[in-house]
């Protein structure tokens, strides 16, 4: 999770990509309009250890607004695991 927040935050659409599993990832990722990201808390994790398959991490991410406030956004993401490696699949509520 901290590792596709700092791509975001660096606008890196190719580690983005590389992230996500194969099943959802999508093309190409347009970060136009990326925000100025801010900060990331980890607000919960289920599973996701080292002997795990999946894990589910939610988050709350703050960014700079365009009139100079910050907003936040908050996501549940599920993740699967497959030779060592971490994918993001989907955001879930």
């Amino acid at each position: 999770m901290r590792s596709r927040f700092d791509a975001f935050a660096r606008s890196d659409e190719e580690w983005l990509l590389r992230t996500w599993h194969p099943t959802t990832r999508p093309e190409t990722v347009d970060l136009t309009d990326n925000p100025q990201w801010r900060g990331l808390q980890i607000v919960d994790v289920v599973d996701g250890g080292p002997e795990d398959t999946d894990g589910i991490v939610e988050f709350r991410a703050t960014y700079k607004e365009a009139g100079g406030g910050i907003g936040v956004l908050q996501e549940r993401s599920r993740f699967v695991q497959e030779r060592g490696r971490w994918f993001y699949v989907e955001a879930i509520n």
